[in-house]
Formats: structure tokens, sequence, C-alpha cells
């Protein structure tokens, strides 16, 4: 009796019908393992970054303050990417045009998608500004950042930044007000560290980001942007809507 019914089970589970019942099983477990876990990015989406950059000078001293409030998103608008709240004391020696800065700033990230998580991380930050001009139209400007970022769940870490600004007036030869010019920079970004604690790590290479807009000066003190950028980490690729407001206080 024992010998029939295992040969009757293992007759049951190899029939056809009951063949066909697993893989379509499979297929169904396969595509709905990908939606339990984290959302992907599409990189195919637009992302828009909205941000306000502020500077000034203390009673025409050789030192300011300087900062920028960035609201960031995944999408067009309402995906959270990042909310960057940063300012800094700024130094400028007699006779150059060299401008230190020493800041902080905060951060909240938000996951993509329709998770509404978010997680924090706090700056400080060191950058030289090394502003050159060449020619009668082309304004370019050095800046070297450096970071040390506490990010919530990781260890401490550091962060090297280069980025090469250019202004190429149009319309005018002088960067002043009415002058619509050509906005471009590249910035890539370098990590001081690999290992960011609980077995994780991360690659020294961070990210690259490239960008074009269109440039117009309202007055000697207040300019508008509106163009894109390209930022690419080693994991993925995307473009980003840019629209800023660059104000001297």
């Amino acid at each position: 009796m024992r010998e029939m019914s295992v040969s009757k089970l293992h007759h049951h589970i190899l029939n056809p019908k009951m063949k066909k019942r697993l893989f379509l099983l499979s297929i169904i477990i396969t595509l709905l393992v990908p939606f339990s876990g984290k959302a992907q990015i599409d990189t195919d989406k637009t992302g828009a970054w909205y941000m306000y950059f502020f500077n000034s000078t203390f009673n025409k001293s050789q030192w300011g303050f300087q900062g920028d409030i960035q609201y960031r998103n995944w999408n067009k608008g309402g995906d959270l990417e990042q909310l960057l709240l940063r300012g800094g004391l700024t130094y400028k020696p007699k006779e150059t045009d060299i401008k230190f800065t020493l800041g902080i700033a905060n951060i909240t990230s938000g996951a993509y998608g329709e998770d509404k998580s978010t997680s924090s991380e706090s700056r400080i930050y060191q950058e030289a500004l090394f502003p050159s001009q060449f020619g009668e139209r082309f304004y370019a400007t050095h800046r070297f950042r450096y970071e040390q970022r506490f990010v919530e769940n990781q260890d401490f870490r550091t962060r090297f930044r280069y980025n090469l600004f250019l202004n190429i007036a149009l319309n005018k030869a002088a960067m002043e007000k009415n002058t619509l010019y050509l906005a471009l920079y590249n910035e890539i970004f370098i990590n001081g560290e690999r290992g960011i604690g609980n077995g994780s790590s991360v690659e020294i290479f961070d990210r690259n980001r490239f960008y074009v807009a269109l440039g117009y000066m309202i007055n000697n003190d207040l300019k508008v942007q509106l163009g894109g950028m390209r930022q690419s980490t080693d994991q993925w690729s995307k473009n980003q809507l840019q629209f800023s407001l660059h104000h001297d206080i």
C-alpha cells in the first residue's frame, strides 16, 4: 500500500497540469519580488531642482555670508529627492578675487517613488572660489570644496568636490544689467573613504554633474538661470531641470 501511495504521489507531482501550475507560480513570484523591495529610480523621468543662492558682504569689509536653499525632486515636483539648506561665513583677502568659505549644511533626502521615508545629513564644509576672465565675454570660476559628512546610520564620511563654472555673455561683453548669457559647469565628486559602516561601502567616484543653462541679468545684483543638468553616479544617470535665482544682497 505504501509503495502504491508513493507511486501515485510521484505521478501526481510530475503530471503536466501540475508542472504548468508550478511554472506559472514561479513566473508570478519572479514578477512580484522586485516590487517588494526598494523602488528603482526611473532614469527616463526628468527631475527638477528649484534653487535660491545668496551672497552678502558685511559693510563692504573682507567678511561676508553666502548660502543656498535647494528643493530637489525626483520628478517635476512633489516627489522629494532632497531639501538642502546651506550657509557659511566668507573671507576675501585684500587685493584678491579669491573667496574662502567655512559653512554648515543640513540635508533631508527622500526615497524615490511612493515611499515617503526620509533620511538626514549634516555637513561642515570648506571651499575656495577662484574667478577669472579671459577674452571679453568669458567668465570662469574654479570652486574647490571639502566636506565632512554626518549621514544618518552611516559612519563619518568626507568628500572632495571640484567645479568649473563658465558664463559666456551673449548680447553684451560685460556681465551687467540686461545681459543674456550661457551658463555651463561640470562638477566631479570624490569620496574620501569607501567604508561607510555596517559592512557597506561606496566607490571612490561619487558622481559627476554637467550643466547647461540660459541666464539673464535682471540687474547687477540679481540673475536667473533656466537649464538642465545630467547627473551620473556609478549606478545611474538622470536628467534634471533646473531653475535658479542668484542674489547679491
